[in-house]
């Protein structure tokens, strides 16, 4: 079994591009800040980890997420190694099945800077809004 399931913070805003199929599919890439839940008292430690979105998964995340916002996702490892001028290098990424958006931090006249949205699985978009507190990322 291959399963990942991760909660945390965008490092960066979602890159998309399109494969050059027949029929064009979005592929998204970005990063994910996850707090470690053993850091001794008084630290953060942070994990990251490289993250890959096909398809509707991959819109949706360029549309709606940007660097800050949190997210959970529910994915599979998937290793890639290739030769960099004699020296075998190794990538691991995780590759996205699911994915729920938690917290959205948006800035506009229409809303203050301090609002955030938030949205459930099982929740309509675009969801709710409610207070958040300005530690970002963490």
């Amino acid at each position: 079994m291959n399963k990942v399931i991760l909660m945390g913070r965008l490092t960066r805003d979602p890159e998309v591009r399109y494969s050059q199929s027949a029929t064009p599919v979005a592929v998204a890439k970005y990063g994910l800040a996850v707090r470690k839940s053993f850091a001794k008292q008084g630290e953060s430690e942070v994990d990251f980890f490289n993250i890959t979105a096909f398809g509707k998964i991959a819109e949706n995340a360029s549309k709606y997420l940007h660097k800050g916002d949190m997210v959970s996702i529910v994915g599979r490892l998937q290793t890639s190694s290739w030769d960099d001028n004699g020296t075998k290098r190794t990538s691991i990424e995780i590759i996205i099945e699911e994915q729920h958006f938690i917290t959205i931090k948006r800035n506009s006249d229409s809303q203050d800077a301090s609002s955030s949205s938030v949205a459930t699985t099982s929740g309509k978009w675009p969801p709710s809004t409610m207070e958040e507190d300005d530690d970002l990322p963490f």
